[in-house]
């Protein structure tokens, strides 16, 4: 049995993925409009009248623009941290709320999801972690700072992860962004360079972790050429055959079997 992973696109311009188990799917993140969703799901296959549920990770709009009409046509709840709900409640249409147990988990629809806090510049950000009925763990982190120690322990045992490498180091201290935003990218409200992706992934790689994505790319201050230069010799030295893809802005990936 398996579990498969739809990156539907990530970057500044949208964050959306979905995890598949068992004939029952959950959307982590709704950045786009509901329409681009519908559009970007039936392009890589994946039917969203198996989701279960919407879990956001945040209230910024490049995780949740298209959240509100998915939830109240689909009537499947949102399910995120109070504190980012209380932000969200009232564009949310009626759409009935699911809380994340922060640092403990809750079932929907078969999928175990465990969340934990991060370090961002917003109302109650999480990181989560979904076991699914076939027993396959996928972390997604991104949009952190810094990799708190629960955010480390969160990750531990993933099958597949999802993991921001948002800039280049030298990209963005040399890019035409103001030194304030420089600043605000960098800081531990942020978000992940490169390097600190490898880092984190160094930490939590183990023989089991099959597949890895990473994620939120910036458009100015990355690529995906100097992405996979930082975090491919993490995964080469390890030498436990891990798969790297990059999530891309524009388009899906091809769907990606876990397990």
């Amino acid at each position: 049995m398996s579990t498969t992973l739809f990156v539907l696109g990530s970057g500044s311009g949208g964050n959306c993925f979905a995890i598949q188990s068992e004939g029952r799917a959950l959307l982590v993140d709704a950045g786009f409009s509901a329409r681009e969703i519908t559009r970007r799901a039936s392009m890589a296959g994946l039917d969203l009248r198996r989701l279960e549920g919407i879990i956001l990770t945040h209230e910024h709009g490049d995780h949740t623009s298209g959240a509100a009409r998915l939830a109240s046509t689909l009537r499947i709840p949102v399910i995120t941290a109070p504190g980012t709900w209380d932000r969200m409640r009232a564009r949310m249409r009626g759409a009935a709320f699911q809380p994340l147990a922060l640092m403990g988990g809750i079932t929907v629809g078969g999928f175990h999801i465990e969340a934990c806090p991060t370090s961002h510049d917003a109302a109650e950000p999480v990181a989560v972690s979904i076991r699914t009925a076939t027993g396959h763990r996928i972390g997604l982190a991104y949009d952190l700072g810094r990799p708190t120690t629960a955010v480390r322990f969160l990750l531990r045992e993933s099958h597949a992860l999802v993991l921001e490498a948002n800039h280049d180091d030298v990209m963005l201290r040399t890019s035409t962004y103001p030194p304030v935003v420089q600043e605000r990218i960098a800081s531990s409200a942020g978000h992940l360079s490169n390097r600190a992706a490898a880092e984190l992934l160094a930490e939590v790689l183990h023989p089991e972790l099959r597949r890895v994505v990473l994620a939120h790319l910036s458009e100015r201050c990355n690529s995906e050429a100097e992405a996979r230069a930082a975090v491919e010799p993490v995964l080469r030295r390890d030498g436990f055959g891990t798969t790297l893809h990059v999530a891309r802005q524009g388009e899906p990936l091809e769907p990606i079997l876990v397990g």
